[in-house]
């Protein structure tokens, strides 16, 4: 099985142009040009189960319409989107910003769903997918290490209730680290998919690891990699995994 997990930053691209006529401006452009880049490079890895980190859900930029919906249509996907923002947020308040969210694809069947919000941070989301052999977690952390803190011990405590193997996956905005990361991963007995620890930020220099794919027993992975793809300001991760029958409960 093969498992994607991607920011693709709305489909905003980066490069001068990005930041032209202002710094940051590209967020406010029409998005649809290099979406389509983006959806190319998906179909050519074939995925089975795609975490998106940063899409848009309708606004201007990407003409109206849900980015993971355009992506799951031509992939032929199902996929369960939701805004990183709680219903009483004042992001919500905000054109533009109301239509950021996150997203699941996969061609497998979806056995139940659940949305959670962390109680810190502007980002809350925490979408929860059960599929017929394990269940993925999809978080989008606070750029605030103190909020980071507080919504790792959330994460634990959904995760550990979970009595089958486990994909915890997303970008971990962890700015100081891995060493934010140890007691997270030590409390959970989640290991890192990405062994080599090969950075994924920024994509045309990449130096940091903000984004990781997190195994629980039962999930064995087969391979990992991180190509070398420059239509987001990070880098896709390609997680290949077995699941094994015997760990394997409901």
């Amino acid at each position: 099985m093969r498992f994607l997990l991607y920011n693709i930053r709305y489909g905003a691209g980066i490069g001068r142009r990005f930041h032209l006529p202002v710094p940051y401006s590209g967020y406010f452009k029409r998005t649809n040009g290099n979406l389509n880049k983006i959806v190319d490079f998906i179909k050519s890895v074939n995925p089975d189960i795609i975490g998106l980190i940063e899409v848009d859900s309708g606004s201007y930029r990407s003409e109206k319409t849900n980015q993971a919906e355009v992506i799951g249509r031509k992939m032929k996907h199902h996929y369960v989107y939701h805004s990183k923002y709680p219903t009483n947020s004042m992001a919500q308040k905000i054109p533009v910003v109301n239509k950021q969210g996150n997203a699941i694809l996969t061609n497998r069947e979806i056995k139940s769903k659940k949305l959670h919000y962390f109680r810190k941070g502007v980002k809350r989301l925490v979408i929860e997918l059960e599929l017929e052999e394990f269940t993925i977690f999809l978080v989008h952390l606070s750029l605030k290490f103190r909020h980071r803190h507080h919504q790792l011990q959330e994460l634990h405590a959904m995760v550990k209730d979970v009595k089958r193997p486990v994909i915890v996956a997303g970008d971990f905005n962890a700015l100081w680290g891995d060493r934010e990361l140890e007691f997270f991963l030590a409390a959970t007995g989640l290991k890192n998919a990405n062994g080599q620890g090969q950075p994924s930020y920024p994509s045309r220099f990449p130096v940091r690891q903000l984004d990781y794919i997190f195994c629980s027993a039962g999930i064995k992975v087969t391979g990992f990699q991180a190509p070398a793809v420059r239509l987001s300001d990070h880098m896709p991760l390609i997680c290949d995994f077995e699941v094994s029958a015997s760990t394997n409960s409901t």
